[in-house]
């Protein structure tokens, strides 16, 4: 029986402790938040003790399974302190702000011999299971060119929220729900980012607003999982947008171009034009709790060595080098090589 706890009492919080407390051989033991009124919710819904500090709760509860979800830049210190008692993590995205803690995470993760996950829910999309397929069976040949937007409602709502305080949230869209759209840009094509060039509008903000990136990426080999000795160059532009019209789901959009065909994605029905044909299909949509259950319960089962992990922390890793690389070509004016992981 795993022994899971919470950090970070949220609405979110509250949502995955619930799904993780009725995960098959999972009980929920406790949370923290440093707000009392966070405290106190989570101790009526969930019925379980809550405590200000992570000290307090690792000090006085048996956990060997927590889910962060609290302000971007905490979570390096909060993961690096639960990996050092041997507790596996579930990281809310971003990551972390900063390459070089994405590293150690990782490094700490691997010497305990501990899951470490970042929670891309859209691994577990079927609209985006499906354009990896097409991708991975070669429906479009080889990929060369895609494009991406994503827009949402999000400095209105978040501008009295710590996300717009760069000092808790490490920056604003890009790298707020931004993140899933670079997520799943590289996860769907299996191609690591290689260089970027950046323009970042905060629109009076203290945090990034709207932002367009430019990028080149390679793939690696389906088969293998790994960059081939010749990787495919892909040329990629994504559009990011915090002062958009969605809300609360962001808009979004996915195009990709192949020697052979093209794949679109309007955010809710996938078009394939290949050999003079077009054809449609439109995934079902499972809501976000569904969605919620499907990463937490594919971290037990990593855990128990009954599922590969489908969030891995390198996935993470290379959105924060991705993200850290546009925020220094934006700063600078210059492309920028973003830094590959240790393979």
């Amino acid at each position: 029986m795993h022994h899971a706890a919470c950090l970070g009492l949220g609405d979110l919080g509250r949502l995955e402790a619930s799904v993780l407390d009725s995960l098959d051989g999972v009980t929920l033991v406790g949370g923290a938040d440093p707000s009392p009124d966070a405290r106190d919710r989570f101790e009526r819904e969930l019925h379980c003790p809550a405590y200000e500090t992570l000290d307090d709760l690792l000090g006085n509860e048996e956990v060997d399974l927590v889910t962060i979800v609290t302000p971007h830049t905490v979570h390096y210190e909060q993961a690096r302190e639960c990996l050092s008692r041997d507790v596996h993590v579930h990281l809310e995205k971003p990551m972390v702000t900063d390459l070089a803690h994405a590293d150690d995470l990782i490094a700490r993760a691997e010497t305990h011999d501990l899951v470490l996950a970042v929670g891309y829910q859209r691994h577990f999309d079927p609209r985006f299971r499906e354009l990896r397929r097409l991708v991975d069976e070669g429906r479009l040949g080889r990929p060369h060119m895609v494009v991406g937007h994503l827009e949402q409602e999000w400095i209105r709502w978040t501008q009295h929220q710590w996300r717009s305080n760069p000092e808790l949230s490490g920056g604003g869209q890009l790298y707020d729900s931004g993140s899933h759209l670079l997520d799943v840009l590289c996860w769907t094509l299996r191609a690591d980012p290689v260089s970027v060039t950046a323009t970042v509008d905060r629109r009076g903000s203290d945090v990034d607003v709207n932002s367009a990136l430019t990028m080149t990426l390679e793939r690696r080999d389906a088969a293998i999982r790994t960059r081939p000795p010749n990787p495919t160059p892909i040329t990629a532009s994504v559009g990011i947008s915090g002062d958009g019209t969605s809300v609360p789901d962001p808009g979004e959009s996915l195009r990709i171009w192949g020697t052979d065909g093209t794949v679109s994605f309007d955010g809710e029905t996938i078009t394939v034009r290949e050999a003079g044909m077009t054809y449609e299909t439109t995934p079902s949509i499972p809501d976000f709790e569904e969605l919620t259950r499907r990463k937490l319960g594919n971290v037990v089962d990593a855990i128990d060595g009954e599922a590969d992990l489908e969030i891995p922390a390198a996935d993470g890793r290379r959105v924060v080098a991705l993200t850290e690389a546009a925020y220094e070509s934006a700063e600078r004016g210059v492309r920028v090589f973003v830094s590959p992981d240790d393979e």
